[in-house]
């Protein structure tokens, strides 16, 4: 009997084993929601990332609020080597126009275009890179440049790409254009559009993907970030160094959803209680939910919260922060939302204190 149990966990444990089977040498699978990890395999490792830097260079832009404008592009933006649009020298195009270019067609000189535009220059932006990806928690990444080639100084890992990708994600602009399978912008002084065709072929091969951005040199390897969204439930997969990185993403997307479901932990506009923040006058106030809080949970997972309460004074007005409540996922806290107020809390005139005295005296 004994032999048959070991033989069991053996067989089990080789199961699990083989599920994960992948080529890539640095993976990581997120829960979009709350950015828990659900799997990991040499994720903190500091690696190149190759085109995939273009995701940080994509939310820049689309965060700068200037997708309208026009960008002219310069002679050093049209040279830029490797996947490229072509850009002619002074050819003007909108910065939604090059963000599409850049994300679909992973245009090297459309970074390059970005770049210039927003930070002056490649170095210029490529600080103000470095000081997004420290504010989203991406602390093991540096960037030297806004399209990924080879570079010694510059990496990041899985773990801090699958933060960046989780931020970029928060867009509505950038995850509409990532998620974009074919797209057309002008070429100027030609009577033909550019075609863009989406290099993420999971967008056409994997049931709810929704992006988002491939990546290749010969130095860096193959490299992906993809997210899928089902059943309510968004992941989020990076590999880096993947000879086959479109088979590692189907097997740890599947993995993913098959382990884990989500589960709502907080309900937008739930009531929490009802605070008394003036005893004396009976003065009381409803708090609720700031958000809906989901989290990505197996069936051994145990979700507990603690919340916190602030002291409130009048006067204040409706959806004051009167709170937070932790949550946390076997014990590791995973997100916070915040407990407001319902209405606005006002000073009483005296006139209104005494009534209430008397109406409090006679009862």
């Amino acid at each position: 009997m004994r032999k048959i149990t070991v033989f069991i966990i053996l067989w089990l444990n080789i199961i699990t084993l083989n599920s994960y089977a992948i080529s890539a040498k640095s993976a990581v699978v997120i829960d979009s929601a709350s950015g828990r990890v659900l799997y990991e395999h040499n994720a903190y490792a500091k690696l190149p990332m190759a085109s995939t830097t273009k995701i940080m260079t994509g939310l820049l832009a689309c965060e700068s609020e200037k997708l309208n404008k026009t960008v002219k592009a310069s002679a050093f933006a049209s040279g830029t080597e490797g996947s490229s649009l072509w850009l002619k020298v002074g050819e003007k195009q909108t910065l939604e126009n090059l963000v599409y270019g850049l994300m679909l067609k992973s245009g090297n000189d459309a970074a390059v275009a970005i770049a210039e535009f927003l930070g002056g220059n490649t170095d210029a932006f490529a600080i103000l890179m470095n000081e997004r990806a420290r504010s989203i928690g991406a602390l093991n990444t540096n960037f030297k440049n806004p399209h990924g080639l080879d570079n010694e100084e510059h990496y990041t890992t899985a773990y801090d790409l699958a933060l960046i990708a989780r931020e970029a994600m928060k867009n509505k602009k950038f995850r509409k254009i990532v998620a974009t399978k074919t797209y057309s912008i002008p070429m100027e002084g030609e009577k033909w559009d550019r075609a863009l065709k989406n290099h993420n072929k999971l967008l056409w091969r994997y049931e709810g993907c929704n992006g988002i951005k491939t990546g290749f040199t010969k130095r860096c390897g193959r490299c992906l970030v993809t997210s899928a969204n089902r059943n309510g439930m968004e992941i989020i997969c990076v590999t880096l160094n993947a000879p086959d990185d479109w088979k590692d993403h189907v097997t740890l997307l599947d993995n993913g959803f098959r382990e884990y479901q989500n589960k709502l932990v907080t309900e937008k506009d739930k009531k929490v209680c009802d605070f008394t923040y003036d005893k004396e006058n009976n003065g009381k106030v409803r708090l609720v939910y700031e958000k809906d809080f989901y989290v990505a949970v197996d069936n051994d997972d145990i979700i507990t919260t603690t919340t916190k309460y602030r002291k409130l004074s009048p006067p204040s007005k409706k959806g004051e922060v009167a709170g937070v409540t932790q949550i946390f996922c076997n014990g590791e806290e995973v997100g916070k939302v915040n407990i407001i107020t319902t209405s606005d809390i006002r000073k009483l005139t005296w006139v209104e204190k005494l009534k209430i005295r008397i109406k409090n005296f006679f009862k």
